[in-house]
């Protein structure tokens, strides 16, 4: 490993810690160097805040601060060279003097697609654009989903028995274990929404936020074709935004919305057009097992994250979904649990449902 690549380790490192704060922005570490040491770094924190390079050149000591104009700044993604909700990094580098910059990946934003680095560029700065290129996109997998397939990221999940179930009809079953339950809450905490069908909000009502960890909660999503929920659902409570895609209202009352559907066409396909346009970067799909089937069908799913409780069998319960191909990628056990991790094989990257990692 070369230096630039530890700078650009630590870029991601440092990325890391805005997950679940920063969506729809990517997450993004920058770290200023001089003379092999580091004299600053810092990340993207909340949405809407100080982007890495901002809070990386704020946190330079006073003392360290003519060491600037004889830095490299390493930022995981390109910096922006526009005008957003704040003003363009690339132009803050320039006026700082930092005359080298190494940047992990360009950014697919549309606003920015290499024009930061041609900013750079144009104003004698030297650019390496490239190190850890696969490690970056693989970190902003979502933000790189979101922006060149134009729907969200989909993370499938469920939990099941040790013979393949997922339930039983019509009855609340407790598969995972607590410490597991509470690793579920923290998954809700990095996605932007969470989705469930009709049957689990009706049966298990959920409320489908972050109790168990410390985050932000995610938008819900219920799938109520025919608004056939009651209003004492837990997912009713005003707490957190909630839409509803059905097929007969569409309106807004307060933090609950009714997105309507046309009923001739893919629900699952309509539903990721609607994030898409919504902002909505990426969704956690809950259940039940028809509406994950159908993610799995139609080829719309990144991520799968599948707990078996080895220590528990259900008998005449509901089948799981079939994960079709998948492609086992990890596995971890908490006690009574194994969590196992699939992502969509790679011959299947460019089929039209839109599966795979970018």
């Amino acid at each position: 490993m070369n230096f630039s690549e530890l700078y650009l380790y630590r870029c991601i490192e440092l990325a890391r810690l805005g997950a679940g704060h920063v969506a729809p922005n990517p997450m993004v570490g920058a770290v200023l160097v001089h003379g092999g040491r580091i004299i600053g770094e810092g990340y993207h924190q909340i949405y809407g805040q100080a982007h890495a390079e901002v809070n990386c050149i704020a946190s330079v000591k006073e003392e360290d601060r003519p060491l600037i104009r004889e830095s490299t700044i390493y930022v995981s993604l390109e910096p922006c060279a526009h005008f957003g909700k704040t003003p363009p990094c690339a132009d803050l580098i320039i006026r700082e003097g930092i005359p080298r910059v190494v940047v992990g990946c360009r950014d697919p934003f549309p606003e920015v697609d290499g024009k930061g680095i041609e900013k750079l560029r144009a104003a004698g700065v030297e650019v390496t654009v490239g190190v850890l290129e696969q490690e970056c996109r693989e970190l902003n997998r979502r933000f790189f989903t979101f922006h060149t397939k134009h729907r969200p990221y989909i993370v499938l999940k469920w939990a099941q028995s040790r013979n393949g179930k997922i339930g039983r009809r019509g009855e609340r079953v407790l598969i995972s274990n607590e410490y597991t339950n509470r690793l579920v809450h923290k998954w809700r905490s990095e996605e932007a929404s969470i989705l469930v069908g009709t049957n689990t909000a009706l049966v298990d009502d959920p409320s489908l936020t972050v109790r168990l960890w410390k985050g932000d909660n995610p938008i819900r999503l219920v799938m109520d074709k025919d608004l056939r929920l009651p209003g004492h659902l837990r997912i009713f409570d005003g707490e957190v935004r909630t839409i509803v895609f059905n097929e007969l209202l569409h309106e807004q009352r307060g933090k609950l919305e009714y997105y309507q559907l046309a009923t001739d066409s893919s629900l699952v396909h309509q539903v990721s057009i609607a994030l898409y346009q919504l902002k909505i970067s990426s969704v956690l799909v809950e259940g039940g097992a028809a509406v994950l089937q159908s993610f799995i069908d139609e080829g719309y799913w990144d991520e799968a994250r599948v707990i078996t409780n080895e220590t528990l069998e259900i008998g005449d319960g509901l089948a799981s979904p079939v994960l079709q191909g998948g492609e086992l990628v990890g596995q971890e056990r908490i006690f009574s649990d194994v969590i196992s991790y699939y992502r969509p094989v790679p011959e299947d990257l460019d089929e039209p449902g839109g599966k795979g990692r970018h």
